[in-house]
């Protein structure tokens, strides 16, 4: 992929091949655009399933992730664990606030829904300048791609954003003040949780990366792996805003896991590049 964007600016940026790309790029994009319009467009009428069992679902003691939190509290003998009334109380107050978020959710849906095929035409466009080394290197690329994408959402959704919901929704300075969440708030913390794990979870990815370039060695992620199990851990009491160890150690898990995945992908991209 490097390899034909450095050929691309350094020997056409001045011929009309350089345009010739962009003709090109402009229409893979048209067709991501398109596939994003599409999807949002069936995101909006879906309004009820879309905000009473997915967008709102959370802040309900009914969701799946407060219910499996009350059965480990009774496996694990801590009560505290177990969920059973979130103090949120959403208003709106913008005259057009609840449309405009119908609009905007309805377009995060479609774009996340879209995601894997944005990726797939942006892989067509790069694919034919590729030599045959590079697209055996980049084989599954796509696939890789999506799926980490993919499961650091749901991660998000279905754990980091209930848990941080529940916290920040239960926290009070004093019996008096009393909690009127805005519902762009709301949707605000939701979105932004959910979307940042899935970027996170690109990161074994950014790694492999990195050591193709040289940016990054094993030696190096070795050196500083007790550094970055302490970052992580910070990181997890930043998400997960709450006293106990056991909400951040589900949060610390996959970001260790992913950690891990890194290192083994560096190892083995070092190898293949001496063998």
């Amino acid at each position: 992929m490097l390899g034909f964007l450095y050929r691309s600016f350094r020997e056409k940026a001045d011929d009309s091949t350089f345009w010739g790309h962009i003709d090109v790029l402009r229409k893979y994009l048209f067709r991501a655009l398109i596939s994003v319009i599409v999807f949002t467009v069936g995101a909006f009428f879906f309004k009820e399933f879309l905000f009473d069992k997915v967008i709102l679902a959370p802040s309900e003691p009914s969701f799946i992730t407060y219910q499996v939190l009350c059965k480990l509290s009774v496996m694990l003998h801590m009560p505290d664990l177990c969920v059973t009334k979130i103090p949120l109380q959403l208003i709106n107050t913008e005259i057009g606030g609840q449309f405009r978020y119908h609009i905007v959710i309805s377009f995060a849906v479609g774009l996340i829904l879209a995601f894997p095929f944005i990726i797939y035409q942006f892989w067509k466009f790069i694919e034919p300048a590729l030599t045959d080394y590079e697209k055996k290197q980049s084989r599954g690329i796509v696939f890789y791609i999506t799926s980490l994408f993919t499961i650091g959402v749901l991660f998000g959704y279905y754990v980091i954003a209930p848990l941080t919901i529940n916290f920040l929704a239960s926290y009070e300075l004093s019996a008096l003040i009393k909690n009127y969440i805005t519902i762009s708030s709301y949707i605000s913390t939701v979105s932004v949780l959910s979307f940042s794990m899935g970027v996170v979870f690109e990161l074994p990815l950014l790694i492999l990366f990195l050591t193709k370039i040289g940016v990054i060695t094993p030696k190096m992620l070795r050196k500083y792996r007790k550094y970055a199990y302490i970052i992580i851990l910070i990181v997890a009491g930043f998400i997960t805003p709450s006293t106990d160890m056991f909400t951040q150690t589900i949060v610390s898990i996959p970001l260790w896991l992913l950690y891990e995945l890194s290192l083994i992908l560096s190892l083995r991209t070092k190898k293949r590049e001496v063998s």
